[in-house]
C-alpha cells in the first residue's frame, strides 16, 4: 500500500505530501500517526496523512518505520490543520505541530517514552501445591493475600525469577502516567438567581454550535456557572474544555474542577514537564477523561465528543500564538464548535472591544453577570495624581497608599500591589554624559535585575554584569531610572519592615510549580504583602485581601498601540477586583500621571459600558478593530537598507493587487527597529472585505520563499502594531 507522508522542509512547498511504500508488514491504520522515512539525503519524521495509488513517474520509498502505536491525529485535527494552513497563510507541517505536545511533534531527535513498572501476579492456573521451598511459598501466599505488587517489592529475586521461569507467577508492564500535582478544592457552591438563569441559558445551547458571551463583573462566580455547565455536558455523554490565559491560574480552577470532577480532569499548559504534557496528551486521546482545562494550546486537546469549550478571561492577549502560525485561540475554538455542534462560552469582566461589539449587533448571545455573588459591594476606588505627590517630594508610594498599607497591616488583612514591569529598575544611564545601557542585538534598553546582579534584554534574553563605571566616560555615575517589581518589593520592605512581602512576576515563577507554591503561600496568610505583574490581576481569589494598589497605571496607557486604552482599562478593572470577594470589603488605588483618562476613570467607576461607548467613538475616527480588519505584515532582515527596500516593493506589490478599498499603510518602521540583530518594518492592511487579499498575500509569500536575506511573515487581526 501507498501513504502520502507530510514532512517538514526549508520551503513553504512543504504544504506538499511526498509518497511512501508500506508494505505488508504495516497492517494497521496509519493515518495520523508519526513514520520515519527517507527524505533527499536523510532520515525524518514526518505524518502519514492519507492512503494513495502507486506513483506512475518513479519508484516509491519504503517507509523506515512506524514511530506510534497509536493515532495522534485523528481525522478533525488533521481537518482542523487544513483549516489552519488555510486561514493563516502558514505551512501545513506548522499547523500541525503547534497542536501536540514536544514529545509527539515530527521530529525523530525527540525520544520520549511512556513511563512504565513492572508488576507480578499468581497464575490462578497454575498449580502450587507441589511447591516447598519456603522463601518460594512466602512469595506464593503473599501474591494470594494481593492482587498484584511491584516485582521490585519482592526481596527474593531468585526465588520470583524461579516462581516466573514456572509460570507460577505472571511478570507484566503497566503504564504509570507521570503526576500532575493538584490541590482539591471540593467546596459546595449552591449558584445564585443570575448565575442558575445564565447557566440554564447555556445548558439549552449544548448541541448547537453557537458563541455566546457571558459579561459578568468580577466576583460575579462565573467559575460556578463553568462547572453547573460542566456537569450538564457529562450527564449527556459529553466532554469539555476550559481554557485560561495564565498558568498562574491553573492552580485555583484546577483545584475547584479537581474537586468536583476528580480523576476525570486532564491539564495541559506549559509550566508541566515534556513527560507531563506527553502522559496528558495521550490521557485524552484514549477517553480516560473528559474534562480538559489548560492554557492556548488545550484548545487542540484530542477529545471526541466535546459538548462546551469555555475561554475564560477571553479578554486576555495570551490567547494569540505569537509565534508561526500566529493562531487566535477564538478561531480555533469556533472552528471546533462547527465540527461538534457545541456553544463555545467567552467569559469576561472585560471583554475585548470586538466580542462586546459582536454580541451588541447580534453575532453572539448575549449573557450577563450584573453584580458580586451574595450581593458584595464592588470596592471603592481612589485615584491618585502623582503629579501632585511628586511636588511632596513621593516619587513612588503616595501618602494615601502607604496609609492605607499601614492600616491593613494592623488589621491583619492582605495587600496586593501592581506594577506591570519586572526587573528593579526600567535602564541604567550615565548622569555624567547621558550614556544609557542598551543591548548589543536589539534596540532595547537592557533592564536591571538587582537580585542576579544582571543587566538583561527582555527581547532576545542577553544578559551581562552590572557596570560601576561608564564605558563612555568612565565616571562613577551609573544610576537606575525607572522602577520594577523587584524594586518595588525592596522599597516596601523598607517601608514596612515587619511586613512580609512576596513577589510574582516572571522571575520569580520560572521553576516549576511556582505559580501554585506563591498563590498557596498568600492564601495560607504567609505573607502580608503581595508584589507583581499583570499575572496576578486575573481569576487569583484571596479571601483576606482588601487593598490594591496600582503603581504608575500609565505604564499600559502610554505603549503606542491602538489597544493601549483597552488593555489598561482591562488591566485596572481586573486587579480591582482581586479585592473585597469575600466578608471584608474591598478597596482599590490607583496611582496615575493621567487622572482625567477614560480608561482609568471607567475603571475606577466600574463601567465597562461607558468605556465601551467611549473607545468606539476613537476606534471609528481612527478605522481601527471593529470597524475593520488589520492584517499586519512583518518584514524582518540582517540589512537595514535590504530591509526597508523590500519593504517598499511590499507595499508597492499589494497597491497593485489588492481592493482600493484597502487601506494600505506604510512601510514603516516597526515598535522596536532591531531584535536579535534583525531589522524590523512592517506593513499595515486595514479592510472590510477583500475578496484579493488570500491570493495577493499567499502569492507574496511564494516570491520571498527562499530568499535568506530577508523575512516575510503575516499577521491576521494582530494584538498589537
Amino acid at each position: 500500500m501507498y501513504i502520502n507522508v507530510l514532512v517538514e522542509t526549508k520551503v513553504k512547498a512543504n504544504d506538499m505530501t511526498f509518497t511512501y511504500h508500506a508494505d505488508s508488514n504495516y497492517k494497521e491504520n496509519l493515518i495520523g500517526k508519526r513514520v520515519l522515512v527517507p527524505f533527499s539525503n536523510r532520515v525524518v519524521e514526518g505524518f502519514a496523512l492519507e492512503y494513495t495509488t502507486q506513483p506512475k513517474d518513479y519508484v516509491a520509498k519504503d517507509i523506515i518505520k512506524v514511530v506510534d502505536d497509536e493515532t495522534i491525529l485523528n481525522n478533525e485535527l488533521i481537518s482542523l490543520g487544513k483549516f489552519i494552513n488555510k486561514k493563516y497563510l502558514c505551512s501545513l507541517i506548522y499547523a500541525y505541530q503547534v497542536m501536540l505536545p514536544k514529545a509527539l511533534k515530527a521530529n525523530h531527535k525527540i525520544n520520549y517514552h511512556a513511563k512504565k513498572l513492572t508488576y507480578v501476579k499468581l497464575n490462578d492456573k497454575a498449580l502450587t501445591s507441589d511447591i516447598k521451598i519456603r522463601q518460594q511459598l512466602e512469595i506464593i501466599n503473599f501474591l494470594k493475600a494481593n492482587d498484584e505488587v511491584l516485582k521490585s517489592s519482592i526481596k527474593s529475586k531468585s526465588s520470583l525469577k524461579k516462581l516466573i521461569d514456572k509460570k507460577i507467577v505472571i511478570e507484566y508492564e503497566k503504564e504509570l502516567y507521570r503526576d500532575v500535582t493538584s490541590s482539591y478544592d471540593s467546596k459546595l457552591i449552591k449558584l445564585n438567581f443570575d448565575q442558575q438563569k445564565v447557566s440554564d441559558e447555556i445548558k439549552k445551547s449544548i448541541g448547537i454550535s453557537k458563541t455566546m458571551l457571558l459579561y459578568g463583573v468580577t466576583g460575579s462566580g462565573k467559575t460556578e456557572v463553568y462547572i453547573d455547565v460542566v456537569k450538564e455536558v457529562l450527564k449527556r455523554g459529553k466532554q469539555a474544555i476550559i481554557l485560561v490565559p495564565e498558568i498562574s491560574l491553573t492552580p485555583q480552577i484546577t483545584a475547584r474542577f479537581k474537586g468536583v470532577f476528580k480523576d476525570d480532569v486532564a491539564i495541559l499548559h506549559s509550566s508541566l514537564s515534556d513527560g507531563e504534557r506527553y502522559d496528558e496528551f495521550r490521557k485524552i486521546n484514549r477517553g480516560e477523561v473528559n474534562v480538559v482545562i489548560g492554557a492556548r494550546s488545550a484548545v487542540f486537546a484530542p477529545l471526541k465528543n466535546i459538548g462546551v469549550i469555555i475561554i475564560d478571561e477571553e479578554h486576555s492577549e495570551s490567547y494569540k500564538q505569537e509565534n508561526n502560525p500566529r493562531y487566535n485561540t477564538l478561531d480555533i475554538a469556533m472552528e471546533r464548535s462547527r465540527t461538534h455542534n457545541c456553544p463555545v462560552i467567552l467569559g469576561s469582566a472585560t471583554p475585548t472591544i470586538e466580542s462586546y461589539a459582536r454580541a451588541q449587533k447580534g453575532y453572539y448571545d448575549y449573557l450577563e453577570l450584573p453584580k458580586r455573588v451574595n450581593e458584595k459591594k464592588l470596592p471603592s476606588v481612589s485615584i491618585v495624581d502623582m503629579r501632585n505627590e511628586i511636588r511632596k517630594g513621593n516619587k513612588v508610594f503616595s501618602e494615601e497608599l502607604i496609609k492605607k498599607i499601614n492600616d491593613r497591616l494592623q488589621k491583619k488583612e492582605q495587600v496586593m500591589l501592581l506594577l506591570n514591569r519586572r526587573g528593579y529598575s526600567n535602564y541604567l544611564t550615565c548622569q555624567n554624559c547621558g550614556y544609557t545601557f542598551k543591548c548589543p542585538n536589539c534596540d532595547i534598553t537592557l533592564t536591571y535585575h538587582k537580585t542576579s546582579g544582571m543587566m538583561r534584554c527582555h527581547y532576545c534574553g542577553y544578559g551581562t554584569n552590572r557596570l560601576e563605571k561608564c564605558p563612555s566616560c568612565n565616571e562613577k555615575s551609573v544610576r537606575e531610572i525607572g522602577h520594577g517589581t523587584e524594586r518595588i518589593e525592596e522599597e516596601i520592605k523598607s517601608l514596612f519592615p515587619l511586613a512580609k512581602v512576596l513577589r510574582m512576576d516572571a522571575d520569580t515563577t520560572s521553576k516549576k510549580g511556582s505559580h501554585g507554591k506563591i498563590i498557596e503561600a498568600f492564601n495560607k496568610g504567609d505573607y502580608n504583602i503581595l508584589v507583581g505583574t499583570q499575572m496576578i490581576a486575573k481569576g487569583l481569589n484571596f479571601p483576606n485581601v482588601t487593598l490594591v494598589g496600582v503603581i504608575n497605571a500609565d505604564s499600559s496607557l502610554n505603549i503606542p498601540n491602538f489597544r493601549s486604552s483597552e488593555n489598561t482599562y482591562s488591566l485596572l478593572d481586573q486587579v480591582i477586583g482581586r479585592v473585597g470577594r469575600a466578608d471584608k470589603e474591598g478597596e482599590a488605588i490607583i496611582q496615575t500621571f493621567n487622572a482625567d483618562n477614560y480608561a482609568i476613570t471607567c475603571a475606577a467607576n466600574h463601567d465597562y459600558k461607558d468605556f465601551y461607548k467611549r473607545e468606539m467613538l476613537v476606534r471609528k475616527k481612527l478605522n481601527y478593530p471593529p470597524y475593520c480588519f488589520i492584517t499586519l505584515i512583518k518584514i524582518s532582515s540582517k540589512d537595514f537598507e535590504y530591509g526597508i527596500k523590500e519593504a517598499k516593493k511590499i507595499s508597492m506589490f499589494l497597491k497593485g493587487k489588492l481592493s482600493t478599498t484597502t487601506s494600505i499603510l506604510g512601510p514603516s518602521i516597526a515598535s522596536v527597529l532591531k531584535i536579535n540583530n534583525n531589522y524590523n518594518f512592517q506593513v499595515i492592511l486595514k479592510y472590510k472585505k477583500d475578496d484579493k487579499l488570500y491570493t495577493s498575500l499567499n502569492n507574496l509569500i511564494k516570491l520571498y520563499e527562499g530568499n535568506n536575506k530577508i523575512k516575510v511573515e503575516l499577521d491576521f487581526n494582530p494584538i498589537s502594531l
